[in-house]
């Protein structure tokens, strides 16, 4: 039984972005714009964020989605004070 879930699996994967919400400050993102101004670079604001690559098999694209999006939820951001999307494509 084992051996036919898994030729059944896709294997995927997904580039995760997680961003801070608006009105969240970014403490990062505001010393990266001052050292940048101060290098002499234009800048009106840096905002901080992070990027993930994740690897997995799933069973088709809809499960991928829906496994890829309890990832996010559960582990890689904080509801409270994160944004994220994520794209996902099948892998050879």
């Amino acid at each position: 039984m084992h051996l036919r879930r898994r030729l059944m699996d896709v294997k995927f994967k997904a580039f995760v972005y997680v961003t801070l919400k608006k009105g969240y400050s970014d403490p990062e993102g505001e010393t990266t714009a001052e050292a940048l101004r101060g290098l002499g670079y234009p800048v009106d604001g840096v905002r901080a964020s992070k990027a993930y690559e994740v690897y997995f098999e799933a069973r088709g694209r809809r499960k991928a989605e829906a496994l890829m999006d309890e990832m996010c939820r559960r582990l890689l951001t904080n509801p409270t004070k994160d944004d994220y999307r994520f794209e996902i494509s099948e892998e050879g």
